[in-house]
């Protein structure tokens, strides 16, 4: 038999828990976590279609994507990395100066370009690659505190995810065997996987600025944190809670158990 109060702890904290997964689930499929903001005119000034179409098609390079995402309004996430670029434009016949007015104007599907966003995956292969001191200089060594930084920000999210799904499972066997003790395993590994999600955030944004104290930003290019960020961040503190009350919940039920078993026996 559980108290009311327990179990409608066990109750918020599984809503906690199931938010903080949807939350850093998204965070990592997702690739706003840092953003540029390139000065208007940028896209004609930088030639952003033959950017564009390196940036997708070229070989692998740190140096190169990064002056890209500088140039292009990028936006960069745990897996992806995009940038905005001119749409396929349409051919039109120039008018004749000889014909009517109204037969100037190209049609509508001829004018300027939309911009749209062409994106990238980090590949596996990828994620594991070296840092170097200067980005695409393969002689002046690797830079072992961003190699570890850019393994352990995707790293640390699965396994915050995997160990949220392994203390669903002891959820469940809790729940078929009708007992509260599983529950403080619950809450620990729910604390683990909050921290590995805030670790997450600061090896992320360690990393960045590293890259950006070895990458000058060019003049005008403002950049910010994106919502994708914030989301894994808002996961972290969730997690927490949740696991705090997995941990009261566990903990009281067993004081309790161990007054009435006393109070029986006397």
């Amino acid at each position: 038999m559980v108290d009311n109060r327990f179990a409608t702890a066990l109750v918020i904290g599984s809503v906690l828990s199931l938010l903080a997964t949807v939350y850093l689930s998204l965070a990592i499929g997702t690739q706003h976590w840092y953003q540029y903001r390139s000065p208007p005119g940028s896209h004609e000034a930088n030639n952003a279609t033959e950017l564009s179409e390196e940036f997708i098609n070229a070989e692998f390079d740190e140096k190169s994507y990064s002056d890209t995402l500088f140039r292009l309004n990028g936006t960069l996430g745990l897996w992806w990395r995009c940038v905005q670029a001119p749409g396929v434009s349409h051919w039109f016949k120039e008018p004749d100066p000889g014909a009517p007015s109204e037969n100037a104007l190209p049609p509508k599907n001829s004018l300027d370009p939309k911009i749209v966003t062409r994106c990238v995956s980090f590949t596996l292969h990828q994620q594991f690659l070296p840092k170097y001191r200067e980005p695409g200089n393969h002689n002046t060594g690797e830079d072992m505190l961003r190699t570890y930084l850019w393994r352990c920000q995707f790293l640390l999210p699965l396994v915050s995810l995997a160990l949220v799904f392994l203390s669903g499972l002891i959820g469940v066997c809790a729940c078929l065997c009708r007992s509260l003790t599983p529950t403080l395993g619950v809450g620990v590994l729910h604390l683990l996987a909050g921290l590995c999600s805030l670790g997450t955030v600061c090896c992320f944004l360690a990393g960045m600025d590293l890259l950006h104290r070895v990458s000058v930003l060019p003049d005008g290019v403002d950049d910010s944190l994106g919502w994708s960020l914030y989301l894994a961040l808002i996961s972290s503190p969730l997690q927490m809670m949740a696991a705090a009350l997995f941990l009261w919940a566990a903990r009281s039920h067993r004081q309790n158990y161990t007054r009435m078993s006393a109070y029986r026996v006397a």
